[in-house]
Formats: structure tokens, C-alpha cells, sequence
């Protein structure tokens, strides 16, 4: 019988020879991801009775979404993380400054082709730009995934989703991901898998297709999928190859993200390459699906999510001219080189307007190395953006650029429902960085494909 990805990602990770979308699964991920919510998580795994971790070298923490610690009860909070980390010998640690837990882990290459990674933080389906099978589950069960190294879950059935085309200048995949959750509804995906087809993603980068699966979350979805192709191997293979650590810093790795490698100064590992290639999991052609949708790249224009859900989405001539009082380029959906760097080319040789304030917060310390080599932050800073830690920043409202009441935020962020960011009356639209950068030095929102007429 024909397989979809999810099934055959579940069969591997339940250690059966095949699964139906509906059934019941244990399944072991090969990846446990918990971040600051770790010293909550441990508090319910002390709870259990249970005094070590069955699988430590499965775990994977970070330190992000408050960092620096704003308050005395964050820093607690992060005390004690170390504190789990320290006594239960978990490696795959991520201090302060690293970045935000998915950018990290994509970054160290943890998270593997075929691979299942289940995480305390919903926007775990990131990973299935690497064609992993990337769920995100609550802290009881990620503290019973720590006491047992399983958890239950049911295979779910799948949407296929055709992109054809090529993205036009200044229309990225966030545009393509805010008309799919428009047009389709922000529970349209609900606990579905959701697979990406089509020559469409080949044109785009992997930073490109990173944004994809990271925003389906706010489409419901359990998990979504790209398949993984030569430049993801390559990716993977190098940093693999660079060593235990910051893969991409002590290594001396360039950004792999890119389209073309040519700045790539690491041969990646042939031995690597080929296991991760050959353990990589695609759907059968014939599989069969809830349900099909295409969508024409080339017919995109620029898109805004508007107050207060994400699924207001609205094409952004629409709503072009809307004051806006600060501006956000950054988290774990755009806050990578890529984006930086299309957020420096729209406001070099401009300033930002006056009443509005730019904040550029680098997703890892990698994308700010890389951002502060190529230049890119000090054309920012000499418009007058601010550059923040690499971490969530104010994605959640902990700190580190909380608006005002009744201010408006243009944010490259993945949430836009009211309070996000901290402030009940206060209004996020949603957008891409292009468009964030061009709205900050317009002072409204503005179309980065008119930036030259900007003073």
C-alpha cells in the first residue's frame, strides 16, 4: 500500500514495518528539544517518581526565549536548567546568546533526514525543511518522553500541497506561507501532515524553505515536509563533518544556507553525506491524500497577516500606508542571514522614519557572526536599527521590545493574536522582512518593491 512521509517517518520511529494514518503509535523520537521550559518540565518529570533520564543524548535544550534574563525569576528559571543539564549529562546544551532552539539545532546538525524529533515548543514542525518529521507536544509529555523515551501518538493523515512557479522580486515564502493560512484557514491544517511538492521549492534557498514548515505551525498542522535534496545533504554533511560544538564556528564553516555554495570553505564528510542521504524517507508517488491544493508563486504579491489572527490575511496593497510604530525583523521563522541581508539592502543609504523604531534580533550567534562579517549590521545601525541578542526577543512578549498600548508593530514573526507580544492594545501585522525593513524607513506600511522612492 502507498505510504505518505508521515506514515513512513512513524512506522521508523515506532520500530514497525508499517503504519495507517488513524493508527495508534509508540513512538521513540530520535530528538527530545525542550528550551527554557525545562525547569518546568523537570518539576513534572520529578513528580513521575522518576530520578534519571532513560535517554540523555536524545535531548536537546537551548536558553532562548528569555535571554538575557530580564527578570530575577528568569534567571532562576535558567539556573535551574543548568542545574538539569549538569546532573542528568546532557550534551546538546545551548547557553544564553546561542539562539533560538530551531535555527540552533538545524545549525549542529541534531535533527537528521527520516529522523523524528518531538518538542516542547510548537513550532517544532520547523524541521521538516530537513525532512525530519517535527511534532510539537506539551511539558507532561515531554517530561514522560524523558522517564520512558516514548509517547503515544496517532499517525496523522496528510494534505499535499503543490507550489509551482518562482517567487517574483521582493515575494518570499513567508508571503507564500501567509496566502496558504489566508486562504486556507488557520485551523485548515489541523493535526494534519502537511507535504510540500513541486519545482517551485528547488528555486528557493534552504533559509527560503525554512520559513515554511516553521509557519505551518500556525496552520495547525502535527508536522509538514519538504523533501530533502542534494543541497540539504551537503548542508547537513558539512556541519556533521566540522566536529562537536558550534558546527559553523570553531569548524570555520560560511553560511551553507544559501543557494549557491561558492563561499562553502569545508568539503562536507562523503562518509556523512551518504548515511544521511540514505536515511532520508520520501513519500510513495501514488500516496494517497485527505486533501490537494497548487499554488502559483508567480501570481504572489506581497502579503499581510493583520490584527489580531494570522489567518487576516490580506494582499499588501491593500492595506499600504498603516502607521506603524515599530518594526521586528527577526525570531525563528526570519531571522536568518538571508533575511538580515535583504533588510540591510532596502535601508542602506536611508534612515528610519521618525516615530518608528527598527529591531533586528539575528536568529543565532551564527546568522550574527556571519551578518556582522558581510557588513550587514552596520548598514542596519547607520540607519538607525537596534541589534538585539540572539534569541526570541519580544516574539512572546518576555522582553526586548514590548510596545506601547495602542501602538502598531510590523513584525517578521509567526504570531500576531492580541497580547502576543505583551501588550493586550496593542496591533501586530505579520509580514515578510523585506516588507518589515521597508515599512520601517517609510514610517507606514510600505511595499519594499518602491523603495527607492523612500527618503
Amino acid at each position: 500500500m502507498p505510504k505518505t512521509f508521515a506514515e513512513k517517518a512513524l512506522a521508523r520511529a515506532s520500530g514497525q514495518a508499517s503504519v495507517v494514518a488513524g493508527q495508534i503509535v509508540d513512538a521513540s523520537p530520535d530528538v527530545i528539544l525542550s528550551h527554557d521550559n525545562t525547569a518546568a518540565i523537570w518539576k513534572i518529570f520529578r513528580a513521575l517518581g522518576v530520578e534519571r533520564v532513560k535517554n540523555p543524548e536524545r535531548l536537546a535544550i537551548t536558553l532562548d526565549h528569555a535571554v538575557p534574563a530580564p527578570t530575577t525569576q528568569h534567571a532562576q528559571n535558567h539556573a535551574e536548567v543548568r542545574k538539569f543539564v549538569d546532573e542528568m549529562g546532557v550534551k546538546n546544551f545551548f547557553e544564553v546568546g546561542r539562539g533560538v532552539c530551531h535555527q540552533v539545532l538545524s545549525e549542529e546538525a541534531i535533527v537528521l533526514p527520516g529522523q523524528t524529533i518531538l518538542g516542547a515548543d510548537s513550532h517544532t514542525p520547523h524541521f521538516g525543511w530537513l525532512g525530519a518529521f517535527g511534532a510539537g507536544v506539551g511539558r507532561s509529555e515531554v517530561a514522560a518522553l524523558w522517564a520512558t523515551g516514548e509517547l503515544w501518538l496517532r499517525v496523522p493523515e496528510s494534505i499535499k500541497i503543490e507550489v509551482i512557479g518562482r517567487l517574483g522580486d521582493w515575494v518570499t515564502s513567508k508571503d507564500l506561507c501567509l496566502k496558504i493560512i489566508g486562504d486556507l484557514g488557520a485551523d485548515g491544517g489541523l493535526y494534519y501532515s502537511v507535504e510540500f511538492h513541486g519545482d517551485a521549492l528547488k528555486n528557493m534557498s534552504l533559509e527560503s524553505r525554512m520559513v515554511i514548515p516553521n509557519m505551518m505551525a500556525e496552520f495547525g498542522v502535527k508536522n509538514a515536509y519538504l523533501a530533502p535534496d542534494e543541497m540539504v545533504f551537503e548542508y547537513l554533511a558539512a556541519r556533521r563533518g566540522a566536529g562537536s560544538g558550534e558546527r559553523g564556528a570553531k569548524g570555520g564553516i560560511e553560511n551553507l544556507s544559501r543557494m549557491n555554495m561558492k563561499d562553502r570553505k569545508l568539503v562536507p564528510n562523503e562518509y556523512e553525506g551518504s548515511k544521511i542521504e540514505n536515511d532520508a524517507l520520501y513519500p510513495d508517488s501514488d500516496a494517497s491524500y485527505s486533501a490537494s491544493y497548487t499554488f502559483d508563486c508567480s501570481t504572489l504579491e506581497p502579503m499581510i497577516s493583520c490584527p489580531h489572527s494570522v489567518d487576516n490575511v490580506k494582499p499588501l496593497s491593500e492595506i499600504r500606508g498603516t502607521r506603524v510604530q515599530q518594526a521586528f525583523i527577526g525570531t525563528c521563522t526570519n531571522g536568518r542571514l538571508e533575511d538580515i541581508a535583504a533588510a540591510a539592502e532596502i535601508v542602506r543609504g536611508k534612515k528610519i522614519a521618525k516615530g518608528t523604531r527598527l529591531l533586528v534580533i539575528p536568529a543565532s550567534s551564527q546568522v550574527l557572526r556571519d551578518a556582522m562579517r558581510h557588513g550587514y549590521l552596520e548598514t542596519l545601525t547607520d540607519a538607525g536599527a537596534v541589534i538585539g541578542v540572539p534569541g526570541c526577543g519580544p516574539c512572546m512578549g518576555n522582553h526586548m521590545g514590548i510596545p506601547a498600548p495602542n501602538e502598531v508593530t510590523i513584525s517578521s514573526a509567526n504570531r500576531n493574536f492580541r497580547g502576543r507580544m505583551g501588550t493586550r492594545d496593542a496591533e501586530i501585522y505579520l509580514a515578510s522582512p523585506a516588507v518589515v525593513a521597508a515599512s520601517a524607513v517609510a514610517g507606514v506600511i510600505e511595499d519594499p518593491r518602491a523603495v527607492e522612492t523612500f527618503r
